[in-house]
């Protein structure tokens, strides 16, 4: 079944194609015989009753300098297409939530992955609050002497902007620290956005795991070591990705958050263990599908494809 493929993503002139999860689904679906369109989130528009997009049609290779080539520029309307991939990454901003209204407007009709009412409605570090008996201790607020309540109870936190990505602006606090005001003034100083903390996990030394969820089922996980002298663990700031095997309690986790996951439409997640604790539950650009595959032998991107494909055949 030939399926029209739309890309929503980051210019892919930049992405790398040895990690980038985009890349590999647009791969698997070249493969497995669809039709491929790409452009990027500023060229999404609304024109008289229409959701349509600048863009070009899209070939991919695995070929390190030469891995795309871009058709002639034309404008599409995309409810023409079987599915839209959302696939830019955060900062999860106005421009952002802009674009999940409008590919709203043409789903499910066009299969938009994943739903963008439940990515708006269900940012990485809101939709874990669904779940307290699995997260650890968090708070979202932004006036400084409620946080400084927090921080008092539980002594070494984490803080970092509520919606952030890729590990910037967090910050570890431990008992010692100084700097939970002047951290706070800085944020608030270019933000009017609440923060989020929470009870620091030791466990994290040991790595933060990364498991992928492909319609409410885990397929994998891969652990993510911060480098020596971080606490951050994203690949973006010099993680390292290690392979490991899914525990007892991470699927636990994924018994009681996949049903959820399956409801909302969110078809491709990324959620982060650290420990026993969930802490993320990504669904706005997920990644990690590359180094899975590569440690496990897993296909993912194929999972993801055999699940978009059953809900267009239905």
């Amino acid at each position: 079944m030939g399926l029209r493929i739309a890309f929503q993503m980051d210019p892919i002139g930049s992405v790398n194609i040895n990690a980038d999860s985009t890349f590999r689904i647009a791969e698997e679906a070249q493969a497995r015989g669809h039709e491929l369109f790409y452009y990027t989130p500023d060229r999404l528009a609304f024109r008289e009753g229409r959701v349509v997009a600048r863009g070009w049609p899209l070939r991919v290779q695995r070929q390190i300098g030469d891995h795309f080539h871009l058709g002639e520029e034309q404008e599409v309307d995309l409810a023409d297409w079987d599915v839209v991939w959302l696939r830019q990454d955060p900062p999860f901003d106005m421009a952002y939530i802009t674009t999940t209204h409008l590919l709203e407007m043409i789903h499910p009709q066009t299969l938009v992955v994943n739903d963008p009412f439940w990515v708006r409605n269900s940012p990485e570090k809101l939709l874990v609050l669904r779940f307290p008996d699995l997260t650890p201790p968090t708070m979202i607020a932004r006036d400084l002497a409620t946080i400084r309540s927090f921080k008092e109870a539980h002594g070494d936190v984490i803080l970092k902007p509520l919606y952030g990505n890729g590990g910037a602006g967090v910050f570890r606090l431990d008992p010692n620290d100084r700097n939970l005001s002047a951290l706070h003034e800085l944020f608030t100083g270019f933000s009017r956005e609440p923060l989020i903390v929470q009870k620091f996990l030791p466990a994290v030394a040991k790595g933060d795991k990364r498991v992928i969820l492909v319609d409410g089922e885990p397929v994998g996980a891969i652990n993510r070591v911060p480098a020596e002298g971080e606490t951050r663990s994203n690949m973006h700031v010099g993680g390292r990705p290690e392979k490991i095997a899914l525990t007892p309690r991470d699927l636990e986790i994924c018994a009681a958050i996949g049903p959820v996951l399956r409801e909302k439409g969110q078809i491709f997640v990324g959620i982060d263990v650290i420990g026993d604790w969930l802490t993320e539950i990504n669904v706005t650009s997920p990644t990690g599908i590359q180094e899975l595959e590569r440690f496990d032998g897993i296909n993912v991107a194929a999972r993801i494809w055999e699940a978009i494909e059953r809900r267009r055949a239905g």
